[in-house]
């Protein structure tokens, strides 16, 4: 097996015995401009490693165009990983990412088909797009949308409770979520026995730590302990930290979520994922890309609460975290789910899957 990625993660995947190759940067959407590499140069460059390596199945993520491409003009059995929710949507379905509950009555259904009969002309302009980087590869034109996802596989690892029944396309195959946390060293709980608050935010998004103010300003004075991380994401100057909470720049997940009552994140899927997997009730404060699309199925699964970005003070954070402690069906939802997650191994799942399509 050999992994293509960022050249920073080289040390760690040849720690875990696995080949690596270093990926090319590129740029697909929007199209590259004039010098700027894209999908299909990046497809190109790819070629000679697979001539070398000869592989059965090449394995694309959702977002990396350029395998994809390279694996089709290989004529390799290939596959697509998707680490997060399905993102193709399904009839009668709200678009994808803009955060709307399905609907409840026929009237509805049809009223999300007209919208996105009227949102298709994005799909065709990412459908020309994906056609100018084919051309690069000597690949036909394709009538499909997303068309760089497998046809045949597509390793969707997520929970089966996030997902809208019957909306998968049969290709799509839930495999759980497939998790990864680098290595770090325990962190120190807040003292007592009061129910534990953890406060997760994004990597990315949120580098003044609003989400995280807000939350040690809610529950300063309730009966909790207060764990939270500013994931190294900005400057963590200037926060006030309560006598019932500690702060930290890093925390591993797998230490601190099984002890929480509560995770207070913004939504990503793998911290959304992870909480859920160790039994806790999420409140999930959107702030940017699919976290809105993450918190409606958190709220339509029954695990947690979602509250809207413009929404986010530290009034509706106190109410929303008394309301999933006082509520005893958060958590059996949420340990419903970690019972799933127990019996089904993401990596596993997803191995099995490849090496059936590998024949």
């Amino acid at each position: 097996m050999v992994l293509e990625t960022w050249p920073e993660w080289e040390e760690l995947v040849r720690g875990e015995g696995v080949g690596f190759a270093p990926a090319d940067g590129y740029q697909v959407f929007p199209p590259p401009r004039s010098g700027t590499p894209g999908g299909g140069e990046a497809a190109n460059a790819l070629m000679p490693l697979l001539e070398e390596f000869r592989p059965d199945v090449v394995v694309n993520d959702v977002l990396t165009v350029a395998p994809a491409l390279a694996a089709e003009r290989f004529g390799a059995r290939r596959a697509t990983l998707v680490p997060h929710l399905f993102p193709e949507g399904g009839e009668g379905l709200p678009p994808f990412s803009i955060g709307a509950m399905p609907p409840r009555t026929g009237f509805g259904r049809k009223a999300w088909d007209l919208v996105g009969r009227f949102m298709e002309h994005g799909l065709r302009a990412g459908r020309d797009d994906l056609n100018a980087q084919r051309s690069v590869v000597g690949l036909p034109p394709t009538e499909r949308f997303h068309g760089a996802t497998s046809p045949d596989l597509v390793l969707v690892a997520t929970l089966p409770q996030l997902e809208y029944p019957d909306s998968l396309p049969e290709r799509a195959r839930i495999t759980g979520p497939m998790e990864f946390e680098p290595p770090h060293e325990d962190v120190e709980l807040p003292p007592g026995d009061d129910p534990l608050i953890v406060v997760a935010p994004s990597t990315s998004q949120d580098p003044e730590h609003r989400l995280v103010r807000a939350t040690l300003e809610a529950l300063a004075d309730r009966p909790v302990r207060v764990l939270a991380t500013t994931n190294r994401a900005g400057h963590s100057s200037g926060i006030e930290v309560p006598p019932n909470a500690v702060l930290h720049d890093w925390v591993r997940y797998s230490q601190v979520f099984p002890e929480a009552s509560v995770v207070v994140c913004h939504g990503g899927h793998g911290t959304l994922a992870r909480a859920l997997g160790a039994g806790v009730p999420v409140l999930a404060c959107p702030a940017a890309g699919d976290m809105n699309e993450n918190g409606v199925r958190l709220a339509w699964s029954g695990a947690g609460l979602s509250l809207r970005g413009s929404l986010t003070t530290p009034a509706t954070l106190r109410w929303a975290v008394a309301e999933l402690l006082a509520d005893p069906s958060y958590r059996k939802r949420a340990g419903e789910i970690a019972q799933w997650a127990e019996e089904n191994d993401g990596p596993d799942n997803g191995a099995r899957l490849i090496e059936s399509l590998a024949g």
